[in-house]
């Protein structure tokens, strides 16, 4: 079990490497792709061997037996984060991002209010104003190098209006596992104002020593009648392609009414996302995720001390995940300066910082799900492109 063998993924319909040039003017054949949120890596033999299974079988037609994945994820829950799920709580949909789109369009209605702490995955924002929602910004604040929810200063910002929040945990971009004391903190500011939570747990396996994810629905049980639970194997494993993502709603009056909507829909399971899926979730997944786990951690520790090495950048330190937060305020350059350096001279495609919302204009996200050369050599490239800053 190795990720430090080169994948080539440039020419195969990949997003992050096929895309970056037309977005972002990184060329395909010398940029590194450290944007969209997926990995580098080989899929597991688990994975492997369950395509292999379906070809095998050779039947793509209908198909049943759900109980089986639903089983593995909740198993799953139960063993890694200690989260007891229900099987009528949960909902497949087309991917993560899928399910929050829905859980918008069937909790709030056009108009409402929806709270997010930026900066944060930018989909949150595109999501809620693509189903005619208005966002609502309630900015992180950085103490002790760190993000954390100044709950006090939110209660002063809200208009009154909000319906619902989407909280990211862990953070995306910036790596935090929230605390005990910080989800409660959350739970309740919910109360207090009223609002239904979203809480996208999509990266909750990818955690670092000294940290360990608490699932909303664990740490705060007293909300579970405000409480959507979204979570997916997909960035555990890189299995994004098959668009399965699971919305889990303990409540039943609330499960009710994301029922009602979602069944309009009639929505059915991708037949290849709930093979992989099943296949993740096993002791064979289990072992995979834990060494993954320690290969991204050791990415984050090489990566951030050959940033912070560079005059003018710093890294935010990281609990989890694979995505890494720079700060390029210290350049004293403007956005489109640093960006440009980062474009054009390093020729790294990363995430701009201001597009995640409130507070991440100087900031750039690099995604470190690859091979330890592709970080070495992209301090390298940023330590070259920011050397008369020396």
């Amino acid at each position: 079990m190795t990720f430090d063998t080169q994948i080539d993924r440039r020419g195969t319909d990949c997003s992050k490497w096929d895309l970056m040039e037309r977005a972002f003017g990184v060329p395909a054949e010398d940029g590194l792709a450290m944007w969209i949120a997926d990995m580098d890596f080989a899929p597991g033999p688990f994975l492997q061997d369950a395509m292999k299974g379906l070809l095998e079988r050779a039947d793509y037609g209908y198909f049943c037996g759900l109980e089986s994945y639903q089983d593995a994820i909740i198993g799953w829950m139960q063993d890694r984060h200690g989260w007891t799920v229900e099987r009528d709580w949960m909902f497949t949909t087309y991917g993560l991002g899928n399910g929050i789109a829905i859980t918008l369009n069937a909790l709030t209605e056009p108009g409402d209010e929806v709270a997010i702490f930026s900066p944060v995955y930018h989909e949150f924002a595109a999501k809620i104003r693509k189903t005619g929602r208005v966002v609502r910004e309630l900015p992180l604040v950085i103490e002790d190098g760190i993000y954390r929810m100044d709950f006090d200063a939110y209660d002063g910002m809200m208009s009154g209006r909000e319906k619902m929040i989407i909280a990211c945990s862990p953070h995306n971009p910036a790596g935090r596992v929230w605390t005990q004391a910080e989800l409660n903190g959350l739970a309740a500011f919910c109360q207090r104002h009223d609002l239904l939570l979203i809480s996208d747990e999509i990266h909750a396996d990818l955690t670092f020593s000294g940290h360990t994810h608490i699932p909303m629905a664990v740490a705060a049980p007293e909300i579970t009648d405000r409480l959507v639970m979204a979570t997916s194997a997909s960035k555990t494993f890189n299995i994004a392609g098959g668009r399965t993502g699971c919305i889990t709603v303990p409540d039943p009056d609330l499960r009710a009414r994301f029922f009602k909507f979602v069944n309009a829909l009639d929505m059915q399971p991708n037949l290849m996302g709930v093979a992989l899926t099943r296949a993740a979730y096993t002791p064979e997944g289990a072992a995979w995720t834990d060494a993954l786990r320690a290969y991204l951690e050791e990415n984050a520790r090489v990566f951030s001390e050959g940033v912070d090495a560079i005059p003018g950048l710093r890294a935010m330190p990281m609990q989890g995940t694979y995505l890494a937060w720079v700060d390029f305020a210290g350049t004293g350059m403007e956005r489109d300066a640093f960006s440009a350096r980062v474009y054009g001279d390093a020729k790294i495609a990363t995430t701009p910082g201001h597009t995640l919302g409130q507070g991440g204009e100087s900031f750039l996200r690099f995604n470190i799900g690859t091979n330890r050369a592709r970080i070495d050599e992209a301090v390298s490239r940023l330590a070259d492109a920011f050397k008369d800053l020396q």
